[in-house]
């Protein structure tokens, strides 16, 4: 399912497109396992499995950019936490892995990317990357 919107992500001469051909090109290198999607679960394909996955995996975190449905897949990981790309790229400047502003450089980037620029949760994590 992945490796599906993957390949079709891949189809298009954007930077979207490439992203996902660099992951396919390293495909060898991960896992895939198959889930029985939730015919219910009111979110795309990807999020299903994604979701689903990570409940029947246990998993620890749960990295997630669907900001428009974020209380949905919160509420519907069992015992997984719930991880943003603006949550990740701050942990990263706490820990001083990553200056924030060049964090705020690469939300931009992303924001710029995937059309994130009105997202308030995006605005709001944007003002909260500040130099520990």
């Amino acid at each position: 399912m992945v490796i599906d919107e993957l390949q079709e992500i891949a189809s298009y001469d954007d930077v979207h497109g490439h992203a996902a051909s660099a992951v396919l090109d390293r495909v060898d290198a991960f896992t895939t396992q198959s889930v029985d999607l939730d015919a219910e679960f009111p979110l795309d394909d990807g999020e299903n499995a994604a979701v689903t996955l990570s409940n029947e995996l246990d998993a620890a975190l749960f990295l997630c950019d669907e900001f428009n449905q974020l209380g949905l897949i919160h509420a519907s990981l069992a015992d997984t936490r719930l991880v943003t790309t603006p949550t990740l790229l701050s942990v990263l400047v706490r820990t001083e892995h990553l200056s924030a502003a060049d964090a705020r450089l690469l939300l931009d980037a992303i924001s710029d990317a995937r059309s994130w620029g009105a997202n308030s949760y995006v605005q709001r994590a944007r003002s909260l990357l500040k130099e520990p």
